[in-house]
């Protein structure tokens, strides 16, 4: 993939300040996506702030106290917002901060803006209430609201001239965002139960005696509940090894940035699964040290090198 990156001075002091907006939004609502992206050079680093800020105010719509039709309505507002930056219809001095520096990014990456599109679809899901009967059926629900950010991410990210294999890479990316949003979605049971919403898979709740629901601090009774969360990390792990091969088609400080934000979520998963009632407790997260040393690991590459073996013995 052959990136064409606008230099900094191209860049005008309306643009700059509309970046700098949407820096401030990521670092104050996504601790650990922005805790990842730091690891970029600057205009990677603005680019993903811009889809984050984006991205956020479509999550935010559906997930506010609003009217549905109301919620649709915006959505229907965000979108031809979208449309307006697709065409280049967007100047710098436009009053939307967000406007500006997603319009600046699509100019200077390959961004496929339609993933975000798909975001919005996806958002539009949840204001309708659907539920999911299987795993394909949540699937599609998590290829919209987070394979597509993982696609768009690739966008910025680019691929290393002559990588092997480069030409999955939107596949794994994609993978990497569904492993990710399955970790989301274990995290937040009760959350998103107190908020009437039920992501996993009725097919799996049943079969695990969770079909009641997740509305306190201990499992339905009669449940085997951590069997359900054991079943569910034991899919996303698959998907994180799948998603992983995407780290050796990147350059150094892009694989870094991948490997930081999929690490950390990885080591919740890890302590989801050795507390599984934990996830009804309260929401899980990551120490600050200890999202230091994932960061750390990231940079050295060591993930990189690991999948890079692996890949290896693989085709040995």
């Amino acid at each position: 993939m052959i990136r064409i990156v606008e230099s900094e001075q191209h860049a005008s002091a309306p643009v700059l300040a509309a970046y700098s907006y949407c820096e401030a939004v990521t670092g104050q609502q996504a601790r650990n996506f922005a805790y990842g992206i730091r690891l970029l050079p600057t205009p990677k680093r603005r680019a993903m702030s811009a889809l984050y800020a984006f991205s956020r105010r479509v999550d935010d719509i559906g997930d506010g106290a609003l009217a549905d039709d109301v919620k649709a309505a915006r959505l229907k507002d965000t979108r031809a917002l979208l449309d307006r930056i697709r065409d280049g219809a967007v100047e710098d001095d436009d009053t939307d901060p967000v406007a500006v520096a997603l319009a600046h990014a699509a100019r200077s990456f390959p961004i496929p803006l339609d993933g975000l599109d798909e975001l919005i679809d996806g958002v539009l899901a949840d204001v309708r209430g659907e539920t999911y009967e299987t795993w394909d059926d949540l699937k599609v629900y998590c290829r919209c609201v987070a394979g597509a950010i993982g696609r768009l991410s690739l966008g910025v990210f680019g691929t290393e001239p002559g990588a092997r294999g480069a030409e999955r890479a939107p596949e794994y990316a994609d993978t990497l965002g569904l492993a990710l949003q399955l970790t989301n979605i274990l995290r937040d049971i009760r959350e998103d139960a107190e908020g009437g919403r039920t992501y996993l898979p009725a097919d799996d709740l049943a079969k695990f005696g969770c079909s009641a629901g997740f509305h306190g601090p201990i499992p339905p009774e009669g449940s085997d509940f951590a069997g359900l969360i054991h079943f569910e990390v034991r899919r996303a792990r698959a998907l994180f090894a799948e998603g992983y091969q995407l780290l050796p088609m990147l350059d150094r400080r892009s694989g870094a940035c991948v490997a930081a934000m999929a690490g950390i979520y990885r080591r919740l998963l890890d302590r989801i699964a050795r507390d599984p009632e934990a996830v009804l407790r309260g929401r899980v997260s990551l120490p600050g040290r200890e999202k230091a040393y994932v960061a750390v690991r990231g940079l050295s590459g060591l993930d990189t090198r690991h999948v890079s073996r692996q890949t290896v013995r693989r085709r040995a």
